[in-house]
């Protein structure tokens, strides 16, 4: 028997799962460690928490599966992505890692699409706008307010590539990561180099890892050290992994052009699997090599999905009986019985990119109730995710299918709006833990298990539901479609003769 690890790390922690040649889920490990936050829309963790989550959430996951560790052959990781450290020659971190949402670095983010570098084609077609989150304006920032900690640092990289370093000893960078963040382009000469001379940060290009493994890819066996943390034999190997979002479209399965990854959770991400490129604007990518050799990914994203849901439940004071709910909300028509509403709570990432812009509940009245209300929002969800993918169709991009994964699959009543606003089947696979489960096939992949991460995937990804849309509510939706896509413009055209809402 051979089992492999595949590790998440996420935001508030660290999952460690144990998982067989089938795809099975056989042990669980999670040790969650503290982000600390400041004024400045600040976010930081420290990296050795990170390395101590590791040990201990692998530990628990190897002892709950009950298998021989000897019979463990790697391990891959599936990290937050964005999450920027410095470190110094010994590989120790010069100051906090600085998480991928903290948004510090706004100046310098304009400051990168200031430049116009060709680069910036993955951020709309090169209209932007480039986030705050990524890794050139993070690095921009240490070098313009931090100066000591740019210049001392041999390495800048992220949480994935830190990990990958104390494992192994290997310094190296995900090309997934690379691929979607760092600007870094396989197609197109490699690292931007022209984009970081123009910012004047021309040593940026020695501090990032030389070497670029995509995933899958050995990075290298454990070393004694790192074999005695996770209580593992030094001969697993350690496979490159990347982004945990999409590290999870290998665990749902989205390979082939055509199929669209919808990852749910607080927040909405959108991958589509294309066989050439294509930029557009008010969507990111295309990002090539960036998961499958030889592929494109173009990205759409969400900013506020379930935490509209967490929102609510808030204001009726905890209360609300999710199950319940459900049910009310899937006994009312579509439409919700005249009560529209508008998903952008905490702005738009996609396709409109305004981060002003914000949510709406419209059509109320007396005869309504918080069942209307919550349908209304789950189908707003369902418009935004549409426009996306409309946004894609645009861009000649066919979908044939969205695969999900997250929090959205435990509703029925939300995979059916989605099958139904978008009029696309919705599949939901076997094992939901998609991040971890994505990360176990790269592992498999780099111990030659599998020839490639397809064969994989046909190996390990289980079939689960399949959500059809159904044509009558499709015909309805189209219509309440355009009342949806009526009021964004709508409310910026107020927003813009001077009733500016709230940035909180």
């Amino acid at each position: 028997m051979a089992y492999f690890i595949g590790v998440d790390g996420g935001t508030e922690s660290l999952r460690a799962r144990v998982f067989d040649l089938a795809g099975r889920p056989l042990g669980n490990g999670v040790s969650p460690y503290p982000t600390h936050f400041a004024a400045g829309a600040r976010a930081e963790q420290d990296p050795e928490d990170w390395w101590r989550a590791l040990g201990l959430a692998v530990r628990a996951a190897v002892a709950e599966a009950g298998v021989a560790k000897d019979q463990i052959e790697g391990l891959s990781l599936a990290t937050t992505c964005c999450t920027v450290v410095a470190l110094d020659e010994g590989g120790r971190a010069l100051r906090p890692a600085i998480l991928w949402m903290d948004m510090r670095a706004g100046a310098e983010a304009e400051a990168v699409l200031a430049t116009g570098d060709r680069a910036l084609v993955v951020n709309g077609a090169g209209r932007g706008p480039v986030s705050a989150e990524w890794m050139i304006p993070k690095a921009l920032w240490l070098a313009r307010h931090e100066p000591e900690n740019f210049a001392r640092a041999a390495t800048i990289c992220e949480y994935q590539d830190f990990l990958a370093l104390r494992l192994t000893g290997r310094r190296c960078a995900s090309g997934n990561n690379a691929s979607v963040r760092w600007h870094y382009a396989s197609d197109r000469g490699g690292w931007p180099a022209s984009l970081v001379r123009a910012l004047g940060i021309d040593g940026m290009l020695e501090k990032w890892p030389a070497e670029v493994l995509a995933p899958g890819a050995e990075i290298g066996r454990l070393t004694p050290v790192a074999a005695s943390h996770l209580d593992l034999p030094e001969r697993v190997r350690v496979v490159q992994g990347g982004a945990d979002a999409f590290i999870g479209m290998i665990g749902l399965g989205v390979a082939r052009p055509g199929q669209i990854a919808l990852i749910t959770g607080s927040s909405h991400l959108q991958f589509g699997v294309s066989d050439q490129p294509r930029f557009v604007p008010g969507l990111w990518g295309t990002y090539r090599d960036a998961v499958y050799p030889g592929r494109y990914v173009l990205e759409g994203g969400q900013t506020s999905t379930g935490s509209i849901i967490a929102w609510l439940r808030r204001l009726m004071g905890g209360t609300l009986d999710l199950a319940a709910l459900n049910e009310a909300a899937a006994a009312l028509p579509p439409g919700a019985e005249g009560v529209l509403a508008l998903d952008h709570f905490q702005g738009n990432r996609t396709p409109h990119t305004d981060s002003l812009s914000r949510g709406a509940i419209t059509g109320l009245s007396l005869h309504h109730g918080v069942a209307h209300i919550f349908r209304a929002i789950l189908e707003a969800i369902g418009f935004g995710t549409r426009a996306i993918v409309d946004a894609m169709r645009g861009a000649g991009f066919d979908a044939a299918e969205m695969v999900a994964g997250g929090g959205a699959t435990n509703s029925p009543l939300w995979l059916q709006i989605h099958a139904d606003t978008a009029n696309l089947p919705v599949v939901v696979p076997d094992v939901s833990e998609v991040p971890s489960l994505g990360a176990a096939i790269l592992a498999a992949v780099g111990a030659g298990r599998f020839a490639t991460i397809e064969d994989g995937i046909a190996a390990m990804v289980r079939p689960g539901r399949r959500i059809e849309p159904i044509a009558a509510n499709v015909a309805l939706y189209d219509e309440i479609y355009a009342q949806y896509a009526a009021l964004y413009p709508a409310l910026k055209t107020v927003r813009e003769a001077g009733v500016t809402p709230s940035r909180h």
